[in-house]
């Protein structure tokens, strides 16, 4: 103890900016995408070279192993450790070089393979191997464990194509592997005595078939593969050296390629055909069965798979031309789709990528888990291999899901593990040393991708020979003799039942919410995040704050390793400053409800963290401030006036415990409910409709209700509004006062009586009664069918059409919530209509989030979550582009950054009817 407490004071003393010691971040990494789970004690971000040598310096005096860490996506338990985790995605993440003519790419270990991809496509080429996870895996971690992917069917594993990898040894000495050799004349020489010494089993028991991938590399120490020490190293899962570049080979980008996807009618067939098709040149060859999309459900991706042709097995095959996809389509017996739009093909593409999510929820809701994952055999083996290994299952007791890269023999599975109780991991470590029997009697091997990390190493006895097993022992000691780098990992393995992350909570905390898909359980909802990692791509809604901050602990993932501990109750717990302090920078945008795979919904867990750690507490004044906004504004309301001059200055923002940087709302000189009695009411006598006069419309932007009336009207709706005073209860619920949201969301509840279409101008507000209401109230289980936008209902209009063409150009901005829900093709549909040429914002929340942009401390990410897009977009637009924004939170910040005044889509259609809607109203 005192040793790892002399390491940390070192370690924070040196290298002040780049280790990390605190218990979010411990607790962070502290597992990847795998069932494991082991605690750090320190992360390393180097920023460069120099700082990576003296922490390993620091480490080897001290006698604390080091593990390197890419992405984090790995499901073998690949890239975690008790000591120090060098993360080199934060910083050492760039392409080095690119060489068109020598097609070659040189990168720094960190660099994400989206990134490469990206910048090697400006030359017509690619990277080859791809897996799933492509858009937040490293390179260094894609060498580590020896990724492969769809297209590794066609163009070959990451070891296939390195040429050259620099290295970091452990006792500090750096080293150029390649063909040849090291460069070190006495580490190849020992490497050399180890090959001859063994050199009958490399060639009989390794590199049978391409992916082979359990174990050491070493049949690329042979000599006729031409002692290629480069290669030997990829899969070596850091147990031997850190990578600290490397020369990649690039292939060449097909002019043009169509997805065709074959049905079978199970995936036994689907299996056993995979292997002709792959021999015909298809370029993928990835296979799913129906489990798959009985688990996706009404996800993501769940349209897209209405299209998949008839079977209950598919195969998804890429190949260069319509014609090409017919003639494959040809050579085998099964249904047939072929798909050359990009965006239909990319939409069912999805439902694969996302498998590793997808599975870990079987159809019944029952949890799923890794664990057999990457098993692979002789592709023509595969059918066989399948029909027995689900036989296996079926005695166990087990169900799995199916899916993977049928056209290689290499097999994802996710089960029905019990690895909650003693009982539930004796029988999964039954099952699994059955299953690592099964494969080696099938000619396959427990891996064929992603290394074998805790999940696997312990099989390797099973599978290979004593004397293959010394030959790995060699080889890691040539290189780390002390036994330093990520042990416990391919040689003297950590027990594949050691170390399960599942299993240890020790607090269930109570819940406001039902959270009726995780059965009422908050540890369950918890445990949906597996580590897949989609939360830290670098674009698109997910996830905000770690796109802008690149911290592990601020990503979806991060936040839900820091709740799994805080259950756990041994590193935190409930009243941990440090659970608050890695949820703060969460949006709560609900992005990561929709396009995390697994549907983890981060912005529900935080509202019930703050409601459990702030019970009986003095909150936070913004919690006040923002939370209790509807009352404030009720109370403003006779006097606005003087209401806007005690509220509208940076003292009374501070005094408010609010972001004095940030413009104080405004409150209007009348509120909509006034203007509503001041006409007279409702009107007409056409179909009657609810128009739900929220916080933000009613009091701080009544103009927008003012013209949703005037455009229903005009449509021929008689348009009413609830009874008295009615809030949905967002800004309690944001800020966690879970009891006041549910006492006041149940009493607006009633007020709607009736089965009239409610229609929901500020989207936040809409989403809650239409997608969270039901989890906090029962009354409110019908408003889902009840609930709709202003845009779905014009949208859905069969009478006259009223609208002008604007036949104008706008940036904007979709509401995050609600794209996270229900979306916004409505809204889309009659902008097109309007001929609105749009410029859509697709980087997701605007940065404001409700009270999340006037919290202090939350400025410079709120700025930059709108410098991804929104800022940048509105600043480049033409003069005469409409900015067009429906949430009170994206106009506020369009108007914070910007000379923008966004326009709500009430006011545009408003703007748009004939004739001009002033005449209609007087007012």
């Amino acid at each position: 103890m005192r040793e790892g407490e002399e390491f940390g004071r070192r370690l924070r003393a040196e290298l002040p900016g780049a280790a990390r010691l605190d218990a979010q971040t411990q607790a962070a990494y502290g597992s990847d995408a795998s069932i494991y789970r082991v605690l750090p004690l320190a992360v390393l971000e180097p920023r460069d070279l120099d700082e990576l040598g003296a922490a390993l310096a620091i480490a080897r005096e001290h006698g604390v192993p080091v593990t390197g860490r890419g992405g984090g996506t790995s499901v073998a338990g690949n890239a975690i450790g008790p000591g120090l985790v060098v993360d080199f995605s934060r910083h050492l993440n760039r392409v080095l070089a690119i060489d068109p003519e020598a097609r070659t790419a040189t990168v720094q270990p960190g660099v994400v393979l989206d990134e490469l991809r990206r910048q090697a496509a400006a030359h017509g080429l690619t990277f080859g191997p791809d897996p799933s996870t492509q858009s937040r895996c490293t390179l260094g971690g894609m060498i580590g464990n020896n990724a492969c992917g769809p297209h590794s069917v066609a163009w070959g594993t990451t070891a296939e194509v390195v040429h050259r990898l620099d290295l970091l040894l452990a006792d500090g000495r750096t080293l150029s592997a390649g063909p040849g050799g090291s460069g070190d004349a006495e580490l190849d020489r020992r490497l050399i005595s180890l090959r001859d010494k063994h050199l009958a089993e490399l060639r009989r028991e390794l590199g049978r078939f391409r992916r082979q991938v359990s174990g050491y590399n070493l049949a690329e120490l042979l000599p006729e593969k031409g002692f290629h020490l480069a290669r030997a190293l990829v899969g070596s899962e850091g147990t031997c050296a850190l990578v600290t570049s490397a020369t990649v080979a690039l292939t060449p980008v097909p002019a043009t390629t169509v997805l065709l996807v074959l049905g079978f009618p199970d995936v036994y067939t689907a299996a056993d055909q995979a292997p002709v098709l792959a021999a015909a040149g298809a370029l993928t060859v990835e296979g799913m069965d129906d489990a798959l999309i009985a688990a996706l459900g009404s996800g993501p991706g769940s349209v897209a798979a209405r299209e998949l042709p008839p079977g209950r097995a598919w195969l998804y095959c890429e190949v260069a031309g319509e014609a090409a996809a017919r003639e494959l389509a040809g050579l085998v017996e099964a249904s047939a789709l072929v798909v050359t739009d990009r965006a239909r093909a990319a939409a069912l593409w999805r439902i694969r990528k996302d498998g590793a999510g997808i599975a870990t929820r079987m159809a019944d809701g029952d949890e799923a888990w890794p664990g057999w994952e990457d098993s692979a055999v002789p592709p023509e083996r595969l059918g066989g291999y399948l029909r027995e290994l689900h036989a296996l299952l079926a005695d166990h007791g087990y169900r799995g899901i199916a899916y993977g890269h049928f056209g290689e023999g290499c097999l994802h599975l996710r089960c029905d593990w019990d690895l909650l109780s003693a009982q539930g991991v004796s029988r999964y470590r039954a099952f699994i040393e059955a299953a690592a029997d099964l494969v080696v009697a099938h000619g396959g091997t427990s891996s064929g991708e992603h290394g074998d990390g805790r999940a696997r190493s312990e099989l390797l006895a099973r599978t290979y020979s004593p004397a293959v097993l010394r030959a790995f022992a060699g080889f890691k000691a040539a290189f780390d003799p002390d036994g330093l780098l990520n042990p416990g990992v391919l040689v003297a393995p950590q027990p594949l039942d050691a170390d399960l992350r599942p299993g240890h909570d020790r607090i269930e905390l109570p819940v406001v919410h039902a959270l009726h898909a995780d059965r009422g359980s908050f540890a369950a909802a918890v445990r949906r995040c597996v580590g897949v990692g989609s939360c830290r791509q670098a674009s698109g809604p997910m996830c905000p704050s770690f796109q802008v901050t690149r911290d592990e602990v601020h990503s979806t993932r991060g936040r839900a390793r820091v709740l799994g501990e805080m259950l756990r109750g041994e590193l935190l717990d409930p009243d941990a400053t440090a659970v608050r302090e890695a949820l703060d920078l969460c949006l709560s945008c609900k992005a990561c409800k929709h396009d995390c795979p697994v549907q983890v919904d981060m912005a529900t867990y935080k509202a019930e963290f703050l409601h459990r750690h702030y019970r009986r507490k003095l909150r936070p004044r913004a919690h006040y401030s923002l939370g209790w906004l509807p009352l404030l504004a009720r109370l403003a309301r006779p006097a606005p006036r003087l209401a806007n001059a005690l509220t509208g200055n940076r003292t009374a923002l501070r005094l408010a415990g609010l972001e004095p940087r940030r413009d104080p709302v405004s409150f209007a000189r009348t509120s909509f409910r006034s203007w509503w009695r001041r006409r007279g009411g409702a009107r007409g006598t056409g179909t009657p409709v609810l128009l739900w006069p929220d916080t933000f419309t009613n009091f701080l932007n009544p103009e927008i209700g003012i013209a949703a009336v005037e455009v229903l009207e005009a449509l021929g709706y008689r348009v009413e509004l609830p009874r008295g005073p009615v809030c949905c209860g967002l800004t309690w619920h944001s800020t966690g006062q879970l009891d006041i949201a549910r006492r006041v969301l149940r009493r607006s509840v009633r007020a709607l009586t009736g089965d009239q279409l409610v229609i929901g101008l500020e989207p936040s507000c809409t989403v809650l009664l239409r997608e969270d209401a039901a989890e906090l109230v029962p009354e409110a289980a019908g408003l889902r069918d009840r609930v709709r936008t202003l845009a779905e209902l014009v949208a859905a209009h069969q009478g006259d059409w009223p609208f002008e063409r604007l036949d104008a150009k706008a940036v904007r901005q979709p509401h995050c919530h609600q794209q996270a829900t229900f979306g916004d093709a409505a809204e889309r549909e009659v902008l097109a209509r309007l001929g609105v040429e749009v410029d859509q914002v697709d980087a997701g929340c605007c940065g404001l989030a409700g009270n999340f942009g006037f919290e202090p401390g939350h400025w410079e990410v709120a700025q930059a979550c709108a410098e991804r897009q929104l800022y940048p977009k509105i600043r480049a637009a033409p003069a005469g582009t409409l900015v067009l924004a429906d949430g009170f939170s994206c106009r506020t910040q369009a108007a914070q950054g910007t000379e923008a005044t966004a326009v709500h889509l009430a006011g545009l259609l408003r703007k748009a009817l004939s004739p001009p809607a002033s005449s209609r109203s007087g007012g």
